[in-house]
């Protein structure tokens, strides 16, 4: 019996052997990929891991827990499970993965059942520029039959009220708008801007829509419409009331033919009031041009190819965008990181009046605390929209500058965020954390590279009182800093943190820029001498930057990065020169500790770091990037924070506690050097 065992194990192990090694990962096997990555609600993965048997394991929401969403093929008569069947219906069979491929905008899997080859192409449209195409709460699946012998092929696909956030109280309905065919699941109950405990919202409908001609569809308990398809090859036009666990499906009979043929699914999640903004609810842009679902839905569907063409460009950008800023290493990264950035933000109007001249986006702080247009979120985030979409720099700080301006708001800083929990922008919390220098610092930042990226100056104009209170703030308390949080708040409340007179100082200089007054940038530029020549913020030998002045560790300083953006020449070369030299010798197993007395490091930084640095310094830290993005040791949705070294149960390299945070813009730190908004729709 034991030898029949020990067999039986080493088959299991062949087996598994043989389905990993069949498979070929393009550019890398990442910790997850994007399926419907849209928005902070509409945001379902499959990790890396889980890729070679794609046909039996589900998506997941970005927190980990698992959404129905299937694909099943006849082929003559055979039944081959694609995607997602965690319970495989008797008789079928899963197909087998082949290929595994990411994009920026796409993530794409080659599968073989039968005879016959299928792609299953999971695309998440980003339109940096297109308002309306990026507002619409969808996700397109393309399901490809590649060119072969004449077979007689249909093809299935079902979800369920997982997708709602709850499952114990649901409904379900089914329209037509044009030649779209909609199904609609709404939980039962649900408080509007409520949340399930995984971050799902529940309020809203799931969507699920198809086109075609030969199309049937059905809803009714999963073994039910399954079985359905796999005996008939279509399904019954009928619709049975709401059951728990229970599906909404559609059947493609793609007829007999040896063509290469495909058909398109469109998954979504809708919000009428979508957020809450000081009371007053914001809708999503594209209900402008399309106020009700199915028409909104079906103009997605009809926009596939224009969209599609779109993404083309925009994945040959960051490509080439990365390569020539530092290698493929650096493509992989930036390719993996826009989805997951993107997919953080909502862009909204007014939900009274749909009028679009009031335009406004927020965005989520996933996973770590879920505070709404965080300001310090932003600022990791800024480099890509520098990049891609500097409006969204504006359509993301007015509403906070807008809340300041309010008499709820009466400090002479600037705000953390406008809300302890998305989508509730309600203002500020009396018990919310508070980061005086880093915030101001931040908002000035922020306010100039739209204005450097764009040339407009309307935003510097409006705001041109609450800027200067900003300014004035770190003028008066900059240069020696009272105890008080920073980006990294696991130091707590800190005097003298040689980070936040860094940000002080480039703050002021890049104030200076803003408005034209260079007297302010003489002051940022004697605070960096002080800082960095005179050594109040370094070691006595000016090798490297400390937590605090006089006092060590040392520390990952990433807050002169605007210095080198906007040319302030804030910080003197030396500055640069010795980090460069300094962090390779602090390098642990995985990569450079955010400080010296911690065992992870956050990639947000490492990349700002890394755009300030040169030679080994920045291979380093490209390397260890990308070595962590694909090393195998995480499924979670690309974690911005983990173990550098060995940390109990954890592993170097493992993710610590983070993910599908929208702060991956940080990525495009380095890329960001060689100009701004370099994509035009």
């Amino acid at each position: 019996m034991f030898s029949q065992a020990l067999g039986a194990v080493a088959l299991a192990v062949s087996c598994l052997v043989s389905v990993s090694t069949a498979i070929t990962y393009s550019p890398v096997q990442p910790p997850s990929y994007p399926l419907a990555v849209r928005s902070p609600y509409l945001s379902a993965w499959i990790p890396g891991s889980e890729a070679a048997s794609l046909s039996s394991n589900n998506a997941q929401f970005w927190a980990g827990n698992k959404l129905t969403w299937s694909v099943i093929a006849r082929v003559n008569g055979s039944t081959y499970n694609l995607f997602g069947v965690a319970s495989p219906p008797e008789g079928t069979t899963s197909a087998t993965v082949t290929e595994a491929t990411y994009t920026s905008t796409h993530s794409t899997f080659v599968v073989t059942a039968g005879s016959r080859q299928f792609t299953l192409d999971f695309f998440s449209p980003v339109s940096p520029k297109n308002y309306l195409r990026q507002s619409l709460p969808f996700s397109y699946l393309t399901v490809t039959l590649a060119a072969g012998d004449s077979s007689s092929v249909q093809i299935y696909s079902d979800i369920d009220s997982k997708w709602t956030g709850q499952t114990s109280d649901s409904t379900w309905s089914h329209t037509t708008s044009g030649s779209a065919s909609v199904f609609q699941i709404s939980g039962v109950g649900a408080a509007t801007y409520a949340q399930n405990s995984d971050g799902q919202a529940l309020w809203g409908s799931a969507v699920y829509a198809t086109s075609g001609t030969s199309l049937s569809t059905q809803s009714g308990p999963i073994s039910t419409v399954r079985k359905q398809f796999v005996n008939n090859g279509t399904l019954s036009d009928s619709y049975a009331d709401w059951t728990p666990g229970g599906v909404v499906a559609f059947s493609h009979n793609l007829g007999t033919t040896a063509d290469e043929t495909a058909v398109t699914f469109a998954i979504g999640h809708v919000r009428e009031e979508s957020i809450n903004y000081l009371g007053a609810a914001q809708t999503g842009y594209y209900r402008a041009t399309y106020k009700e679902t199915p028409a909104a839905v079906a103009y997605f569907l009809e926009d596939y190819d224009d969209a599609n063409t779109e993404s083309t460009k925009l994945d040959d950008l960051v490509q080439s965008t990365g390569i020539s800023s530092y290698g493929t290493n650096y493509s992989d990264i930036l390719a993996l990181s826009v989805r997951q950035t993107y997919g953080g933000i909502e862009i909204t109007i007014p939900n009274e009046s749909l009028d679009t001249s009031d335009t406004r986006a927020f965005i989520k702080e996933i996973s770590s605390d879920g505070n709404i247009n965080t300001v310090d979120v932003i600022y990791a985030t800024f480099p890509i929209f520098y990049i891609l979409s500097p409006e969204y720099l504006k359509l993301l700080l007015a509403p906070i500058f807008d809340y300041m301006a309010t008499s709820a708001y009466t400090k002479n800083y600037a705000v953390h965020e406008i809300g302890a929990n998305y989508p509730n922008a309600t203002g500020h919390p009396a018990d919310g954390e508070e980061m005086p220098i880093e915030e101001s610092g931040n908002v000035i930042f922020l306010a100039y590279a739209y204005q450097k990226a764009t040339g407009n100056t309307d935003f510097a104009n409006t705001y041109a009182a609450q800027l200067k209170t900003y300014a004035t703030y770190l003028q008066d308390n900059g240069l020696y800093p009272a105890a008080q949080l920073s980006l990294n708040d696991a130091l707590g409340a800190l005097a003298n943190q040689t980070n936040l007179a860094i940000k002080a100082a480039v703050g002021l200089a890049t104030y200076g820029a803003l408005i034209g007054d260079a007297s302010y940038t003489t002051v940022g530029k004697e605070w960096g001498d002080k800082i960095w020549t005179d050594h109040l913020g370094t070691d006595a030998n000016g090798t490297r930057f400390l937590i605090q002045y006089g006092i060590t560790p040392w520390f990952l300083v990433y807050n002169h990065y605007p210095d080198l953006l906007f040319g302030l020449d804030a910080f003197p070369d030396e500055a640069y020169n010795a980090t460069t030299n300094f962090y390779p010798t602090v390098r642990e197993t995985a990569g450079v500790p955010l400080d010296g007395s911690l065992g992870w490091g956050q990639t947000n930084w490492q990349s700002f770091a890394a755009a300030t640095v040169s030679g080994d310094a920045r291979d380093i830290f490209i390397s260890d990037l990308h070595a962590y993005m694909s090393n195998g040791l995480n499924s979670a949705p690309f974690s911005d924070r983990y173990w550098v070294e060995a940390s109990g149960s954890y592993s170097a390299g493992e993710s610590y506690s983070f993910r599908a945070r929208p702060t991956l813009g940080s990525h495009f730190a380095l890329a960001a050097l060689s100009g701004a908004n370099t994509w035009s729709s």
